[in-house]
Formats: C-alpha cells, sequence, structure tokens
C-alpha cells in the first residue's frame, strides 16, 4: 500500500500542471521499487478555502502525504521519500523559483491491526510486476 494525497492551494493551478505532478509522482512512487504497482494510489485535492502564511494572495502551497503500510525500515522508506520529493520539486519547479510557494511531503506508517482492505485489483495485477 502507497497512498499520496496532495492537498494544494486553488491558485496552484495556473502555476503548475497538477496532472502532469500526479504523473510524475505515480512514476516516481513505480521507480522506488518498494511499492506493488496495484497498491499505489495518487490523489490530488484542491483546497478551495486555504490561507497560506502570512495570507498574500500569491501564496500557493502543495502538501504531499504518502501513507504505506508498515514492514519497510526508515532508511527505506527515507530513500523513497526522497526519490518522490525529487519528482515534486521537478514538477513544481515554477513555483518554488518565487518566494510565495511550499512544498512538503510527510511519510506516515499505517498500522496494520488498524486496517482494513478489499482490492480485488491485487489479484488482477499479481505477476506484472
Amino acid at each position: 500500500m502507497a497512498h499520496l494525497a496532495i492537498e494544494y492551494s486553488p491558485g496552484l493551478t495556473a502555476r503548475a500542471d497538477v496532472p502532469a505532478l500526479c504523473a510524475a509522482l505515480h512514476a516516481a512512487m513505480i521507480d522506488t521499487g518498494i511499492f506493488p504497482v496495484a497498491g499505489i494510489r495518487v490523489r490530488a485535492h484542491r483546497a478551495d478555502h486555504a490561507i497560506v502564511a502570512d495570507g498574500d494572495a500569491q501564496n500557493d502551497f502543495a502538501a504531499l502525504t504518502l501513507s504505506v503500510g508498515a514492514g519497510r525500515s526508515p532508511e527505506t522508506l527515507q530513500a523513497a521519500g526522497a526519490q518522490i520529493f525529487n519528482a515534486a520539486q521537478s514538477a513544481l519547479r515554477d513555483p518554488l523559483a518565487t518566494e510565495y510557494f511550499a512544498l512538503s511531503l510527510e511519510i506516515r506508517v499505517i498500522d496494520p491491526d488498524l486496517s482494513w482492505k478489499d482490492t480485488p485489483i491485487h489479484a488482477r495485477l499479481a505477476g506484472r510486476n
């Protein structure tokens, strides 16, 4: 399981290609080699109402939260996180070149005892990784 949620400010759509960002992050997640393809999800959600930092109307953000299943070492997750964050930085190069943008990534490890799943996609993709 590796689900990446991207929350972003409304103004970012004028400064960045959000679908291309999703595609770049999806590719980076696959390229890490540690997430089963069938378990990868990338979702982007615009925060219709947001006040960023000092409230300047030019301020934008993209907050990435990667939720992963337990069982990977912190070092493995740090390396994967760096790879994914680098992909985000590349895709968001233009907004990051300004003083009006904030980018973050957090990885959360999900407790398997507190997580339920029913995912036939895994069976369909079995053996294709």
